[in-house]
């Protein structure tokens, strides 16, 4: 694909008006017979990054996968899927991930894609039942490679690095370096592109804040900075980051008891629970979101006012990637560390001040959405489509369009935000009426 032909696209499919320089940097190297290593913040546009050259190296489709993309989580995959789905029109994309219906991808490879996004453990289990043949494969990324060639990952990397013979471009991304790439992985005349130094900027749009717990459970004082950093009901959208799931789990029990509309997200979560989350936080109705250190990078997480640190991150890289969730694309944003008594300040932190919250102020007051989001039995499979849900809200549920918020569709069910105080009656009315001809199960999700 030409460069006049896509860019136009990008910005008609992705509303990017220009790449930046990044971009533009690494589409010019894609007419070059070398390897790239990429690192950049997060935030920075590294997918479409990669997606240029790609599209520039690719030839016109011939039966047979020209380029796979590995990255260490489903979520990281989906995400990067529907951006090189949107612009990369005449070629076949397919996503494999754990967690997804594998009859789903088994039967979207039997029409073999130009273009494989996957993570390490579905590809290589996919390689092995021979459901794909990635022999012919030219061109390979590794996204995240800082995550997904460390220890956890390395056999089954090695396993798949061996079947593709036929690489001659490789491209590594990530925002964070490793030491040592390891020895399976074979470079040609590599060209290191490092925007690393851009978070140096982010640092001056990082407000960073310490917050004093008087306990060692630090509940009563996440609960009281919440009322102190949002002066209405509704919440500004909130990561709280954790190191345990255990301790996620018990924190979003702890908040939603509380009167807070709060998500978990975690990576024992069954993936339809996780694709729930994110879509909930996302679309407003559960605007804070508890989480571990999964959520810190690959999710397509939008307008993140501030991050909360339950605890501490024990690496500098977990917590430039935490902390990269908020102040994206030339925005500010707010972190807050909560610090309780003999618990000293990791070494990597840097705090501008310190914020003085009272319990009193969230004695008898909760924090909740105006939204709530409304589950639908059908998805992509079953032929339903946003516009279907949406037409369906305006003409049988009697909302108007505007009153109507985000809707997510997936491969067997829908998810749509719409004003809480209508909730229940949309629910309960829809599930006695056809969606598209069809009846479905219609619920307030939770």
């Amino acid at each position: 694909m030409r460069e006049k032909e896509f860019l136009p696209l990008v910005s008609r499919r992705l509303g990017i008006e220009n790449i930046n320089p990044m971009q533009t940097k690494m589409m010019r190297l894609a007419s070059e017979a070398k390897d790239i290593i990429l690192l950049s913040p997060t935030g920075s546009g590294k997918t479409l990054a990669f997606t240029l050259p790609v599209l520039k190296m690719l030839k016109p489709p011939t039966g047979r996968v020209q380029c796979i993309v590995i990255a260490p989580s489903r979520e990281l995959v989906m995400q990067i899927a529907a951006i090189i789905r949107e612009i990369a029109c005449g070629f076949k994309t397919a996503a494999l991930y754990g967690g997804h219906n594998v009859e789903d991808e088994v039967n979207t490879l039997s029409v073999t894609p130009d273009i494989i996004v996957a993570t390490p453990g579905r590809l290589l289990d996919h390689i092995n039942r021979r459901n794909v043949d990635v022999l012919p494969t030219r061109i390979l990324v590794l996204d995240e490679f800082d995550k997904s060639l460390e220890l956890g990952f390395e056999s089954e990397m090695k396993k798949i690095i061996a079947r593709l013979k036929n690489v001659s471009r490789t491209i590594l991304t990530s925002a964070t370096d490793i030491q040592e790439l390891p020895d399976f992985i074979s470079l040609t005349g590599p060209v290191r592109l490092d925007f690393l130094e851009e978070n140096a900027d982010l640092r001056t749009r990082l407000h960073i804040h310490r917050v004093n717990s008087d306990g060692r459970d630090k509940l009563a004082a996440l609960l009281a900075l919440l009322h102190h950093i949002n002066s209405t009901d509704t919440p500004d959208r909130t990561i709280i980051f954790v190191n345990h799931r255990e301790s996620a789990e018990r924190v979003a029990d702890f908040l939603m008891r509380s009167g807070v509309d709060c998500v978990l997200y975690h990576g024992a979560l069954e993936q339809r629970d996780r694709e729930k989350a994110i879509a909930m936080f996302n679309n407003g109705s559960r605007p804070v979101l508890v989480a571990t250190d999964l959520a810190s990078r690959g999710l397509d997480i939008e307008k993140v006012a501030r991050i909360i640190h339950y605890h501490q991150p024990l690496t500098p890289e977990a917590y430039t990637h935490r902390n990269g969730r908020t102040a994206r694309v030339e925005e500010e944003g707010d972190v807050y560390l909560l610090i309780g008594p003999d618990e000293e300040v990791k070494p990597f932190v840097n705090i501008d001040d310190t914020i003085e919250t009272s319990q009193e102020d969230s004695a008898e007051r909760s924090l909740r959405s105006s939204l709530a989001t409304l589950y639908i039995s059908a998805g992509k499979k079953e032929k339903l489509s946003r516009g279907d849900i949406l037409g369906f809200l305006v003409k049988d549920a009697a909302l108007q369009a505007e009153e109507i918020g985000k809707i997510n569709v997936y491969d067997h069910y829908s998810l749509v935000a719409v004003p809480r105080k209508n909730a229940k009656h949309i629910a309960n009315d829809a599930s006695a009426k056809k969606i598209k001809g069809a009846k479905r199960k219609v619920c307030i999700a939770q």
